[in-house]
């Protein structure tokens, strides 16, 4: 079956479904090689590598909250037919990665220190990335891009460029403000409820709602929405209490004095105008305070951007590829 797709290898068809199913699944799983490496507190965390037929470099890609690597295979699908070899993992407490103990819930995300990202990040830099042809870059979306973000203020040495979707340079904390929030959640892991979800949050419990969700294109949505209900380890839903603080805390950590001033690589940074998951002023401070950084601000999307319909969709994602082409022409 012919299908319908964009110049840069994305689904343009009405059978997203098959599309994705029948042509990018079986594309991706002919060229992946999955392995697992351990991070320093024995952890195990699911890598795949994508490998292209001519590469003229390589992107690693990092998910955000909730997430994992499959819910990217239509991007991973893109940037092999531009010809770069793909790197992703899950996040520690994500998909197939592994999980800490004693959760109130399976479908409930932890982590103890947010550090815990970045050093699983510089693990797979060390151990992986490293080994695949230049120039190496980083696509990071959310919590992905928070954690790209401490990431490049610490190293700035690993990538030749950055692409950050909607990253979490703050969360947006509802309602509560951010200090109000950050004194009642470390007061519930103070009290030994640290790995307990927030009571006014609920766990996953199946299909989820199009309407209150990150995304705008209801076909791309629907795909992985079934995905998610039957696949288990998809399943996260909702933060631990001790999530939180970290997420709320990492604010102060990559907007540090002399933080971002300290990252050498061009950083194009994507801010959605409907996204109610993270603060666009952070972002903002952010950017303008990274030395080659350019703020992209995309019209008629929500936090995922790269779940928006086609026409915002597209011209989006050839942004970010003509940023990457900028260091791998």
């Amino acid at each position: 079956m012919d299908f319908e797709l964009s110049p840069e290898g994305l689904i343009a068809s009405h059978d997203y479904e098959q599309a994705m199913n029948r042509l990018v699944l079986p594309a991706l799983d002919a060229v992946r090689q999955d392995q697992t490496l351990t991070a320093r507190d024995g952890t195990p965390l699911f890598c795949s590598v994508f490998r292209a037929e001519k590469p003229r470099g390589t992107v690693l890609l990092l998910h955000g909250f909730t997430e994992n690597t499959f819910k990217y295979s239509e991007l991973i699908y893109s940037l092999l037919l531009q010809n770069y070899h793909v790197v992703a993992y899950d996040q520690r407490g994500h998909g197939r990665s592994g999980r800490s103990g004693n959760l109130s819930g399976p479908s409930v995300t932890h982590v103890d220190h947010f550090s815990d990202y970045v050093s699983d990040l510089r693990l797979v830099c060390e151990t992986i990335l490293s080994d695949l042809i230049g120039p190496r870059m980083i696509f990071a979306h959310s919590m992905g891009g928070a954690v790209a973000s401490l990431y490049l203020e610490q190293y700035p040495e690993t990538f030749a460029s950055a692409a950050l979707c909607a990253p979490m340079i703050a969360p947006n904390t509802g309602s509560a403000s951010a200090p109000i929030a950050l004194a009642l959640c470390g007061t519930a892991c103070l009290l030994g409820f640290g790995k307990h979800h927030p009571f006014f949050m609920k766990p996953y419990s199946g299909p989820e709602d199009f309407d209150t969700s990150c995304a705008t294109d209801p076909v791309r949505f629907a795909w992985y929405d079934a995905v998610k209900a039957s696949h288990p380890e998809y399943q996260n839903s909702v933060p631990t209490y001790r999530w939180v603080v970290e997420s709320i805390r990492v604010t102060s950590r990559i907007l540090r004095a002399g933080g971002p001033e300290g990252i050498s690589c061009p950083v194009l940074l994507s801010t959605a105008d409907r996204d109610f998951s993270v603060m666009p002023e952070p972002q903002k401070s952010f950017i303008t305070r990274v030395p080659k950084g350019k703020h992209l601000f995309v019209r008629d999307a929500r936090h995922e951007i790269f779940r928006s319909v086609n026409e915002v969709f597209f011209p989006w994602w050839r942004q970010i590829l003509a940023f990457f082409g900028e260091v791998s022409a």
